[in-house]
């Protein structure tokens, strides 16, 4: 059956989203594409992984479509209800929620505020139609607008789907912080690192890579750890004092710790394959059981270099007969890069500890 997913992404990533497509997928169909987003229509309904926001890299929320509506000047809501009115008793409701949403992008903020005061107006006609329900299983309707005049009206499962508007976390900058760095490693765990808080307690022991002048040094430490900032430049504010830090003025690549640490951060501004050779380095020599780093991408075939990159990590740890997971992520706080979780699974860590 036909069908047309809508992509968010950061500006300029859009044919990422696609070579991301290409390359986890045989089929492909006829892609569209504005400031923020792409559209890819297909011939043919689309594998249920691939409507997982989570599995995507570049894709921040992905949504199925249900139709493209034109509005009028002076009346927005009643083309709106009269496409929902058309569609098959399958698709049309209740919703758990309806999101009025837009592309990130210079073009796309200016309609934030339509989307604000337009919101109550629909979520007021839905309620009385009975297609908004108490349910957090329930789908939730989009309504993507392109121009305050066309909006694309699409659907998510709330349980594979971003639980941000826009696929963007909220994150606050905390004013004891050195650097605004800090808030990709604070979304990264938000959104890459499953059960984070069981993940991160205090007392465990963290070792930050690059960590001057201490953004990253500071999201652990504010959750208990104890840390071994590397860097050879300074590092400022209270992570140049801070108790449960210390600064080891040392080469990030050669450094290694004297006994095993629970968490590995790593935003070093290097070739990502060196990088990525690194990171492997450290779970194949038993060195760390978590990681979480930056692969800075080139301006050209980013998807290509991915590969390489998780190709290298993969085989490597495959070799020694590691389990693992590895997910990655390009998160609203990166730029020309993305951030990458890697972890030994729970199994592996028993395993370990049995030795």
């Amino acid at each position: 059956m036909p069908s047309t997913l809508l992509f968010y992404c950061r500006p300029g990533f859009e044919n990422d989203v696609r070579q991301e497509w290409s390359g986890r997928y045989s089929e492909d169909g006829r892609w569209e594409s504005g400031d923020g987003y792409a559209l890819l229509h297909l011939q043919q309904t689309p594998p249920p992984e691939a409507l997982d926001a989570a599995n995507w890299i570049f894709a921040r929320q992905v949504l199925s479509v249900l139709g493209q509506v034109k509005l009028g000047e002076r009346d927005r809501l009643s083309p709106i209800l009269a496409l929902l009115d058309t569609l098959p008793a399958g698709q049309r409701g209740p919703w758990s929620a309806a999101w009025l949403e837009h592309p990130d992008s210079d073009a796309g903020k200016p309609l934030s505020g339509f989307c604000r005061r337009f919101t109550p107006i629909l979520e007021k006609a839905l309620g009385e139609r009975g297609l908004l329900v108490d349910n957090a299983k329930a789908p939730r309707l989009h309504l993507f607008f392109t121009a305050l005049d066309q909006a694309w009206i699409a659907t998510t499962d709330p349980r594979h789907a971003s639980p941000w508007p826009l696929g963007v976390p909220r994150v606050r900058m905390p004013s004891e912080a050195p650097s605004r760095s800090t808030l990709k490693l604070a979304e990264a765990f938000m959104t890459l690192v499953p059960d984070a808080d069981d993940r991160l307690k205090p007392g465990m022991v963290g070792v930050d890579l690059g960590a001057a002048p201490g953004g990253w040094t500071y999201q652990l430490v504010a959750r208990g750890l104890k840390v071994f900032a590397i860097d050879n430049g300074p590092m400022k504010g209270n992570m140049a004092i801070h108790p449960h830090v210390k600064h080891l003025r040392e080469d990030g690549f050669r450094f290694r710790p004297q006994h095993p640490v629970d968490w590995l951060v790593c935003d070093m501004v290097e070739q990502p394959v060196r990088i990525a050779k690194l990171i492997a380095d450290w779970f194949v020599q038993g060195q760390t059981r978590h990681a979480v780093f930056n692969l800075k991408l080139p301006m050209k075939k980013r998807w290509l270099e991915i590969e390489r990159c998780f190709g290298l990590i993969e085989g490597a740890l495959d070799e020694a007969g590691l389990r693992y997971t590895l997910s990655a992520k390009q998160l609203y706080h990166d730029r020309e890069e993305i951030t990458c979780y890697l972890a030994l699974t729970r199994s592996e860590q028993a395993r370990r500890r049995r030795r």
